[in-house]
Parts: C-alpha cells; sequence; structure tokens
C-alpha cells in the first residue's frame, strides 16, 4: 500500500502554497487511475475540471467538476478520471494544525463529498485567494479556514442529532434538482405539511429555504464558472437564474465580485 507524505499526490503539480502546517496545490490529473493509497494527513480535493470517481472500501463517490471530497488521513483509497481533461485543488492539513486552533477533529472523521453550498462557497473564496496571491492572501486563507471549520462542525453537529427522516431526502431535491423549488413541490415529494416543513427547515438547513436554495444556485455556478465550457448567460440558465444579471447581483453578494471579474482574476476565459 502506498503511503503519499506532506504534500503529495498522483499528476502535475501547477501550483502550491504553503505555511503554517496548511498546504494548498493545484494539479492536473493525467492517468486514467490511481493505485490505492492513503494521505499522511486529512486533506480536501475542489474538482477544478473533468469528472473524476473516488473509492474506498464502502462505496464509490462520483466528483464531477464543483464537487469537493473528504479523505481522512486513515482512509485508503483509489481515484479514476473519467474525461480527458482533470485538475483538483488540494488543501491538506498538518494534523497538529487542529491541535494548535483548538479544533474538534473527531467531527471530521471519515471520508465524504461535501454538499453544503457554503462549505463550496468558502472554497471558492479560498481558492481565489491560492490563485491570487498577495501581501494579504494568507491573512485571508486563514481566516476563511476557520470559517470553513466552523461551517462544517455546524453541519455536522446538525446532522447527528436524529434529524427526521425527510431531511436527506430534502437535501437531495435542493442538491440535484435544476428547478424552482417551492414548499407545495416539497411538500408533495416529502409526503410532509408545508407548515411543518417551513418551521423545520430553518432549524436543520442553519437558513431559510430560499437563502439555502440561493447558495445552491451559486455553489452550482462555481463548478461551471471554473472552466470555460460555458459562457455566463448559459450558466445562468444551466443555475435557474432568471437572467444573467440576477446570477451577477446575487454572486456579488457572496463573493463581493461579479461573476466577470470572478473569472477574469483566476485567468479562465470565456
Amino acid at each position: 500500500m502506498k503511503i503519499l507524505t506532506k504534500g503529495t499526490y498522483f499528476g502535475e503539480r501547477k501550483l502550491e502554497l504553503n505555511f503554517d502546517g496548511i498546504i494548498l496545490s493545484e494539479y492536473a490529473y493525467h492517468e486514467p487511475n490511481t493505485p490505492w493509497h492513503y494521505h499522511e494527513n486529512p486533506y480536501f480535493m475542489y474538482v477544478l475540471q473533468g469528472n473524476m470517481y473516488d473509492y474506498n472500501k464502502k462505496q464509490k463517490s462520483t466528483c464531477p467538476t464543483g464537487s469537493i471530497l473528504y479523505n481522512n488521513w486513515q482512509e485508503t483509497h483509489s481515484n479514476s478520471k473519467e474525461s480527458k481533461f482533470a485538475r483538483g485543488f488540494h488543501l491538506e492539513f498538518e494534523r497538529d494544525w487542529f491541535d494548535q486552533k483548538k479544533i474538534d477533529i473527531s467531527l471530521w472523521e471519515g471520508s465524504q463529498v461535501l454538499q453544503d453550498p457554503r462549505i463550496h462557497h468558502l472554497f471558492g473564496k479560498i481558492y481565489y485567494e491560492f490563485i491570487n496571491q498577495d501581501a494579504y492572501s494568507k491573512a485571508s486563507i486563514e481566516l476563511l479556514l476557520l470559517q470553513l471549520c466552523e461551517t462544517i462542525g455546524n453541519s455536522k453537529a446538525i446532522s447527528i442529532k436524529n434529524p427526521p427522516t425527510w431531511i436527506a431526502p430534502l437535501k437531495e431535491l435542493l442538491h440535484y434538482s435544476t428547478e424552482n423549488i417551492d414548499l407545495k413541490f416539497l411538500s408533495k415529494q416529502l409526503g410532509v405539511h408545508p407548515v411543518h416543513l417551513s418551521r423545520a427547515i430553518p432549524k436543520y438547513l442553519s437558513c431559510s429555504l430560499g437563502e439555502y436554495m440561493r447558495q445552491q444556485k451559486i455553489k452550482q455556478s462555481l463548478g461551471y464558472l471554473l472552466n470555460a465550457d460555458h459562457s455566463l448567460t448559459e450558466i445562468a440558465y444551466l443555475c435557474g437564474f432568471s437572467d444573467q444579471s440576477h446570477f451577477s447581483r446575487l454572486f456579488k453578494n457572496y463573493f463581493q465580485r461579479t461573476p466577470t471579474a470572478f473569472r477574469k482574476h483566476l485567468k479562465i476565459n470565456s
């Protein structure tokens, strides 16, 4: 079994930033698959381009562009590339980092694909700082990492408090549907009264249904923005926005810059 040491991944390293127990790196993946292996440290893989599969002893996870996969250092796994081109952004933590920051790493046990749109928004901001390294990027990344840990901790804490059985199907509908969803539709699909849904959803999603759906649309748009396959108009349509201007306004609310500016600074041409 191959062990990958700190900052090491299969593929061609394009860029790396290493400081204070954090290793950020971007890799191009060339081989169709990897041997079974595990990593010295826990890490996230943010799929920037292409379609990937991740295999461990329990499951096979589909990871298209825009996906975020967390791999524990204890988890043996392998990857396959299902597209001609693929690249990923890795965020790796040396284990002492969690002790220094007094973060409970037990909430991060196991390997999983992360679906919470708030996590995707934070990764988009971290990747932006990683690419546009200036005098303020390290401080910005450190702050974003603490926000990331808090968001993951809160999300996990909510998920382990015996939520109702309809929460998992609700998240599936919200994460994968491209339709405009309302309470009436959800009530019919889940078999739960609309009034009960309206009261319970903020408790288990930590925000209103409308806010979660807006966050989800922006999460979807990030996957498209990371490469030049689609115009902004197409992205707005694919993510369910009424028009490009609506998409741009909402994106700017979350990222303090327009989708055009976001792409420009990542050196991505549409």
